[in-house]
């Protein structure tokens, strides 16, 4: 069914510069990690999982369009990683965001903050 839709794709004829022709263009491209599934049984056929786990920080991000504040911002963001990445490590995010700063103290460089603009 896969190859089947290979070919498809493949002898489809849209006009150049058309959305439909991008991405069929886009599709054929990235073949290889589309069907990655069919060879390695470890990768899942969907990411629904991972999906539902950034909901919180698509969410959050979201809440920030309006913000005055692009350093806020950037800095809230930083932040939705870390305790997203917490999340997915099954970690208490308040012990893995300390952990985090410890870290960050110890070896200077290695975590950086946006830049204040001002």
């Amino acid at each position: 069914m896969v190859e089947r839709i290979r070919q498809w794709a493949l002898s489809q004829r849209a006009a150049p510069g058309s959305a439909f022709r991008k991405a069929l263009e886009y599709t054929l491209k990235l073949w290889n990690g589309l069907t990655v599934f069919l060879s390695n049984p470890v990768v899942l056929i969907d990411n629904n999982h991972v999906e539902r786990q950034m909901r919180d920080m698509v969410m959050g991000r979201k809440n920030h369009y309006g913000s005055k504040s692009q350093r806020g911002t950037e800095v809230a963001a930083l932040f939705y990683s870390l305790i997203e990445t917490a999340r997915l490590r099954e970690e208490e995010p308040g012990h893995y965001l300390r952990r985090a700063a410890l870290a960050a103290i110890e070896t200077p460089g290695t975590v950086t903050l946006p830049k204040s603009q001002d």
